[in-house]
């Protein structure tokens, strides 16, 4: 199946870079914005943005399915640095991306207070998202409702190692008291959510730090093999039954509230007929369906418009 001209996925071109860049470096300053106290705008062409992997461009082609199906023309336009494409989304050049509620809230709140200031985002959703909206309104962004998936840090062990030593949630394996080589990344060792957090919130007795990379093959074959008893990686991961390994639940809430939300520019893509469309897709996808549409490009080689008309079509969002 081919994807719909208005669908194609457009290589960012260095002459648009360097706009881009210019606007990063020159953007609107919170003074600037008339649009923030205007009425929410309703363009009828839309540029939809994404961050270039995976789960960003699967979002992003939902996301622009969904808004031609309501009548709008769009595009995807695929920038894969934060710091390129979040001015962009406030100077319009970019109308609508998927996001992560904590760690946007944490972006946006580190840009505003500087890299020191307290964190945004927590494991509280509704917190998150007050904090998250307070700081992206003075930019005229509106940040659309969250849906039922999240892409949180999540923990793997082996189906085994679980088996033997009846483990299901985190707090089971605090409570086993089993030391544990833990394979993640280089910042897990000081990481309130990783190491000192299992630690603190869990009693987890983490005994090293082995440094593979968050979710990366050769963590995870590091727990595969036995080397290590756990890997950070997410709750998305699309390829954790290859390894043999299964996510232990976080029965605590060490986590932030990483949900899934739509943010758009105000000004273009503020208005009813946009959060209509997108909303509809809040309500059926979950974090298990998206880890098994990362799945199907990554593990599959399935084209990623083709698995995404293909999953909206089976929940009855797009015609056949």
């Amino acid at each position: 199946m081919t994807a719909p001209p208005a669908l194609a996925l457009r290589t960012v071109l260095a002459a648009f870079l360097l706009a881009l860049t210019a606007a990063c470096a020159t953007g609107p300053s919170l003074e600037d914005q008339g649009e923030i106290t205007a009425p929410p705008g309703e363009s009828r062409s839309l540029t939809v943005g994404s961050a270039g992997f995976t789960e960003s461009d699967l979002l992003a082609r939902m996301y622009a399915l969904l808004l031609e199906e309501a009548g709008y023309d769009t595009e995807i336009l695929s920038v894969t640095n934060r710091e390129l494409y979040e001015p962009a989304l406030e100077s319009g050049q970019i109308d609508v991306v998927p996001e992560y509620a904590a760690t946007f809230a944490d972006w946006l709140n580190a840009k505003e207070n500087g890299p020191d200031a307290p964190p945004a985002g927590s494991p509280d959703l509704d917190a998150t998202m007050t904090a998250l909206r307070r700081l992206a309104t003075p930019r005229g962004l509106d940040v659309l409702p969250p849906g039922r998936a999240v892409d949180q840090n999540a923990f793997a062990v082996t189906r085994e190692f679980a088996a033997e030593h009846r483990l299901r949630t985190l707090g089971d394996l605090g409570r086993a008291k089993i030391p544990v080589r833990l394979a993640a990344g280089d910042e897990c060792v000081s990481r309130p959510y990783c190491a000192p957090g299992l630690r603190k919130v869990y009693g987890i007795d983490i005994i090293a730090v082995d440094p593979k990379g968050v979710g990366t093959t050769q963590a995870k074959q590091a727990v595969q093999s036995g080397r290590d008893q756990m890997v950070l990686t997410t709750t998305t991961d699309a390829t954790l039954d290859e390894f043999g390994l299964v996510l232990l639940a976080d029965d605590k809430h060490l986590q932030n509230a990483d949900y899934i939300v739509p943010v758009v520019n105000r000004a273009r893509a503020g208005g009813k007929g946009v959060t209509g469309a997108l909303d509809r897709l809040n309500e059926v996808l979950t974090t298990a369906d998206l880890a098994r549409l990362n799945q199907q490009v990554d593990s599959w080689r399935r084209l990623p418009e083709d698995v995404a008309r293909a999953y909206l079509e089976s929940k009855g969002l797009l015609k056949p």
